[in-house]
Parts: C-alpha cells; structure tokens; sequence
C-alpha cells in the first residue's frame, strides 16, 4: 500500500526544518482558534515523525502496517515508520485509524490536558509532564490541543528533539560503560570462580580430614570399651565363677527343651483334633444355612397354596402348586447340588429333569428336553451363555413357561420352584445373563 500521491520524505523535511523558529505567519498570535481539538492529518509534517517515532510503539505499528497492508517489509521498522509518517500527511484510512487509535491509547492524557483552556497553561501542562519523564501521552496531548499556537507546538517538538538527541548520546556512554563493566565482571566472576573452587576443594579436604580423625576416635573408643569388657571376662574365668555360671545356664536351658519337648508332643493330636473339628463345624453351619434356606422356600410355597386354596375355596383347578405332578427341566446350576435340588422338587411333587448347560452333555438335546417338561428353569449365574440364549430362544419360540433366576444354591432353586408354583413364568428374559 502507497501514500495516495507523492510526498517529500517526511523524515527529510523534518531533520531539515528541527529547531527552526516558526516563520512569521506561523508566530501570529491573532489567529482565530480552532473550536475543536486538531487531528492528526492537520498538524504540520515536522510533527507527525516524533508523534509516530514516540507515540506508536513498533508493536503497534507493525500491528497497524499489517491490517493495512503496508509495502514495506513488516521487519524493517525505518521503513514502515517512514510509511506511517508518509500516511500521516493526509487524510486517508491510516491516518483515520492512527488518529483512533492514539485518542484510545492517551485518552487520559487528553483528559488532563483538555481541562486547561489557554495556550499557556498547556505549555505549563507539557513542561511539568516532561520533568516528571512523561512524553508519549502529553506530547499527543499538548499537540492537538485546541488551544495550542505554532509557538507552545514547536516548544514541544524542541524539547522531544533535543531528548532524543541527548537520549541517543546516552545510550552510546551507557553502552561502552556497559561493555566495560560486563568485562570487568566477566573477569571478576572468573576469578571469583577460581577461589570458590579453591575453597571448595580445601573445604572438601578439611572435612575429609576430620572424617578420618573421628573414625579413629571412634574406633580407639570401642577398642578401650572392648579392652575394659574382655578383662572382666578374663578375670571371671581366672576365678571359675565363669565356668559355674556357664553349667548352670545350660542345666536350666537343657531342663526348658525337655519341657517343651513334651508339651510338643501332647500338643500335636490335640492340633489335629482342633482343626477337623473346625472343618466339621463349618460344613454343618453351611448345611445349616442351605436347610434354613430350603425351609423358607418351601414355607412361602405353602403359604401360597393355602391362600390360592383359600381364594377360589376348592373350586377350580388351578388352585395351590401349579406344578404338581408336573415335569420340570433346570438348566445348568451346580452339579454338587443336584441330589439336593431333586430332594426338594420330589417334596413338592415335581418330577426334575437336569441338562448341565453343556458342560458334558450336548446342547442339541436341550430343544427336546424343553419340548418334554411342563416349565424350565435357569439359574443365570450358573450356566454357559450358549445354553442360556438357547434355552430362551426355544421357549419364546414354543410358549414353554421359562423362570430365569439369579442364585443357583439350595435356597434360589427353593424360591425358584415358588415362584413357578405361583405362576411366575410365563415372561421369558426377566432375569438378565449374569456371567
């Protein structure tokens, strides 16, 4: 992007007219004033390089030469300051922006400066700014004031001029102050290095030297203590109270081994005993709990029939156990149970057929196992997933009362065969697979 029409260098044109007094035209103070602040565009061109250069950090220029497609490079900062200053000569879309974007950034500065009215009170406002080392903001200030004359904006641009001048001089002593310093300290840093290491390793040699000294100490203390404790031995046995105390402690050391030599031996059936005594106790306490299962079981069952008895009173058939005299087929469970399920399911006057699930026998007999019972039964906890979608599937498809259930112990087939006697299984799924 280029300025709109040829332009002198403003760089140029503003070293070649710094620190020239205004011309006459300029000093007149009969002027009228303007009834509004100045914008950028309406200063003079010696201005707008010391507004950018001070005013519009390079992060911000290179934010703005970007949003505006500048078409110098965005790394070379003369180039786009020269670019933004050459933009700032006119009105256009930069200037606009440049112009928002200061009256943004100083907005509190404006403030300040905007509540003097006189020309002379803003050059009173600007100096005390700049002893105290504000610039940027009181500079734009101060420049676009509406009541500020050629006179109090060119004091303004003099005293930024000459700063920068004096800055620069400063910077080039601080900088071959600094290379000298960072010498000298490169220098004492070294030396400083060497002594710590020498001191470091005289440190390290001292302390090696007392850590030696104290072992040896040590080791000279334990060797008096060991000295001390051998000759009262010693002297124990020159006297033979050594060799009597020694027969002494081995009469009563043989005499304890003998007693628990003994106590061993009478201790060993005992352990024996104890130990198939605690088998058999807790065998008993689990077929204590399988028959305490089995009688609820079969309590509930009673119950029901006595209230299905109760209900119809003896007239229809479908009164008490449905599933007397009936055939019933359990699916998987536990094969150590099987006596016990049959027992229970001969109680209640069921005849119980049995398919392990698969495990040894051959699931292709299941679909005429099922047609041959009245009802199925299936601990889902208990039996292959084959078995179980196989078994379901057969039934759903055949109408056969199926009861799927979770516990396959004593107790779960009881309540079980309660439930099929209540007439519990005619869903199909109502228990999901459990493995």
């Amino acid at each position: 992007m280029t300025p709109p029409f040829p332009r002198k260098s403003p760089i140029a044109d503003a070293l070649a007219r710094a620190g020239q007094p205004p011309v006459a035209e300029e000093a007149s103070s009969a002027a009228p004033k303007p009834a509004r602040r100045t914008r950028l565009w309406e200063l003079k061109d010696k201005f707008h390089c010391p507004v950018i250069g001070t005013c519009l950090p390079m992060d911000e220029l290179a934010r703005l030469a970007r949003r505006h497609s500048f078409s110098g490079d965005l790394r070379d900062e003369f180039t786009l300051h020269v670019e933004a200053v050459g933009w700032a000569g006119s009105r256009n879309p930069v200037s606009e922006d440049l112009q928002r974007h200061l009256e943004r950034k100083y907005a509190g500065h404006v403030a300040r400066f905007e509540r003097v009215p006189t020309d002379a009170e803003v050059l009173t406002l600007w100096k005390e700014h700049f002893a105290h080392g504000e610039v940027a903001g009181p500079m734009w200030a101060a420049l676009t004031h509406k009541a500020a004359s050629d006179e109090t904006r060119h004091a303004v641009y003099a005293d930024v001029h000459m700063l920068s001048h004096q800055v620069g001089a400063g910077l080039a002593a601080d900088a071959r102050r600094l290379i000298f310093m960072e010498r000298q300290n490169d220098a004492l840093a070294a030396a400083l290095e060497r002594e710590r290491r020498e001191r470091a390793a005289a440190e390290a040699g001292l302390h090696r030297r007392i850590a030696e000294q104290e072992a040896e100490l040590a080791a000279l203390r334990d060797a008096r203590t060991d000295a001390a404790a051998l000759r009262e031995r010693l002297a124990a046995f020159e006297s033979g109270t050594a060799m009597v105390d020694m027969g002494r402690r081995l009469m009563s050391l043989a005499a304890s081994n003998a007693q628990l030599l003994a106590s061993a031996e009478r201790a060993r059936p005992l352990e024996g005993a104890l130990k198939d005594a605690e088998d058999r106790a807790a065998a008993l306490a689990r077929e204590r709990d399988d028959l305490a299962a089995e009688r609820d079981a079969l309590e509930r069952l009673l119950l029901a029939g006595e209230a299905n008895e109760a209900a119809c009173d003896g007239q229809c058939d479908d009164c008490g156990n449905r599933i007397a005299g009936r055939c019933v087929l359990c699916v998987g469970g536990r094969t150590a149970l099987l006596s016990q399920y049959r027992a229970l399911a001969e109680r209640l006057g069921i005849r119980l057929v049995h398919h392990d699930g698969g495990q040894e026998e051959s699931l292709s007999r299941l679909p005429d196992m099922i047609n041959g019972a009245d009802a199925v039964l299936c601990p889902t906890d208990c039996v292959s997933h084959a078995a179980y979608y196989k078994l379901k599937q057969h039934c759903k498809r055949t109408g056969k009362p199926c009861l799927l259930f979770k516990g396959a112990g004593v107790s779960g087939f009881a309540v079980a065969l309660a439930r099929l006697a209540a007439g519990q299984a005619s869903i199909v799924g109502t228990e999901p697979m459990q493995h």
